[in-house]
């Protein structure tokens, strides 16, 4: 087997750290969204590894599950 089929073959190894388009897309928004989560305080802010931003997928986790979620129930109609 060839290197390259090697590498396309071998499973993606579980990762703790995403860079700025991963995280977005790991929550389910654009990035232009994440972004502005990030500066309103909704998402967290990255590490640092060198230069580069990383976002802890555990933090991720945390601060989406505090994200509020739609009421299905009994919702207040200001037209009633």
């Amino acid at each position: 087997m060839s290197r390259l089929a090697e590498h396309i073959s071998a499973p993606l190894a579980p990762r703790r750290g995403l860079n700025r388009e991963q995280a977005a897309a790991y929550i389910g928004v654009g990035l232009s969204k994440f972004d502005a989560m990030v500066d309103d305080g909704r998402m967290p802010k990255p590490k640092r590894v060198d230069r580069r931003k990383v976002w802890d997928i555990r933090a991720l986790d945390l601060a989406f599950d505090e994200l509020p979620s739609e009421d299905t129930g009994d919702e207040v109609n200001d037209w009633d």
